[in-house]
């Protein structure tokens, strides 16, 4: 059995208010095809809009609400909604509230992990 307690998993902070925490990364414990973070998303804070050429991916809200984008459209989303992002959409989530946003994002096949400034680091480095 592997686990990964958020506490020591890596962290990207992306300068809009929301955190990523690197649960499972791309090869670790094994995982050949799955990549999995959970993510803190501040009052007012908006995900830059991307995209996973090759990747599938879901978001699974798991606190507060805000409004995802997936390929042009949008939709407020709550706790216990789970959104599907086929591969090649651009997306972002924005946590239009004034209370904290936590989600879990799973994606498969694996992403490739960033690089420079939204690089994962461990927690508490710069």
């Amino acid at each position: 059995m592997f686990t990964q307690p958020i506490s020591t998993s890596p962290e990207n902070r992306r300068g809009e208010g929301q955190v990523s925490r690197l649960l499972l990364a791309p090869g670790q414990f094994g995982s050949r095809a799955l990549a999995v973070t959970w993510v803190d998303a501040a009052p007012g804070s908006q995900q830059p809009l991307h995209a996973h050429p090759e990747s599938e991916q879901v978001y699974v809200i798991v606190r507060g609400r805000g409004r995802m984008i997936v390929a042009g459209e949008e939709r407020e989303v709550q706790a216990g909604t789970l959104v599907f992002i086929p591969p090649g959409a651009a997306h972002a989530i924005h946590n239009h509230t004034h209370q904290e946003l936590t989600y879990v994002s799973a994606a498969s096949p694996a992403w490739d992990p960033p690089r420079g400034e939204f690089e994962y680091r461990a927690p508490g480095s710069t």
